[in-house]
């Protein structure tokens, strides 16, 4: 399920629970909802309004702080592949095939990160070997012919490697890191709220206007975690440019 189309059933099930709320008023006793009944109906209210402020703002720091990350790991690949290009070209003409080899293992790197955008395009991804294990071969049978040469080629074979730790970092990032059942538990806290509200209050434009915004901004909130949660995909997903023009 898509982000927008949970924040969608979010919306229309913390809607559908305030206008029960309004509906359920009209049904019950003057006194069940005021004076010192009202008082512990609040206390109650703002209890869970509460927890359920806290575990929003968690949430979003959580999948914020996972999001950023990802794009650091991101931009330190693109670092380290445009650093091994620049070790190649002062190793020589020996290193010209491999970094041609380099450059034409950019796109299927980026296929096997943004995979739903490969598998959009029609790409087949190759599951038998990482983009860049050609390179790091064809490293390890340089012949150095001088000092600078090793030098040169030990430096290339350890950000080599270190493209490798990076892209499996990557790919051990969950699609989905958040549970459904804990984001569940959260739509009912606050349906149980908006609820509530709508049963306190005599029904009104104004109140069902103030209500109906309080409620988008809630599920909006759900649209944003959810989004912060897939940064390879959606709408907020992160820019392969950077990566893909790293040796233009």
């Amino acid at each position: 399920m898509s982000p927008i189309q949970f924040a969608t059933i979010a919306f229309v099930c913390i809607l559908a629970s305030a206008i029960g709320g309004a509906l359920l008023r009209r049904r019950l006793p003057e006194a069940h909802v005021s004076g010192d009944s009202k008082d512990v109906i609040k206390l109650s209210i703002a209890l869970v309004a509460t927890m359920s402020a806290l575990v929003l703002a968690l949430l979003f720091a959580s999948t914020r702080t996972s999001f950023e990350r990802t794009s650091g790991l991101v931009s330190r690949l693109t670092a380290d592949i445009a650093e091994l290009d620049r070790v190649l070209k002062h190793y020589g003409p020996d290193a010209e095939s491999i970094r041609a080899a380099l450059r034409s293992e950019i796109q299927p790197m980026i296929d096997s990160i943004w995979r739903d955008e490969a598998v959009a395009r029609g790409v087949k991804l190759d599951e038998s070997k990482a983009p860049e294990e050609e390179v790091l071969f064809m490293l390890q049978d340089l012949q150095p012919a001088n000092s600078k040469q090793r030098a040169l080629q030990s430096r290339a074979l350890q950000i080599s490697t270190d493209l490798q730790q990076t892209q499996l970092a990557l790919f051990a990032q969950p699609s989905d890191s958040i549970s459904n059942t804990f984001l569940i538990v959260l739509i009912v806290w606050l349906m149980f709220i908006f609820g509530i509200f709508s049963m306190t209050a005599p029904a009104n434009p104004t109140l069902f206007i103030v209500i109906t915004m309080c409620i988008l901004s809630a599920s909006a909130a759900f649209y944003l975690i959810l989004e912060l949660g897939l940064p390879f995909g959606g709408l907020m997903q992160l820019s392969n440019e950077p990566l893909r023009n790293a040796l233009k």
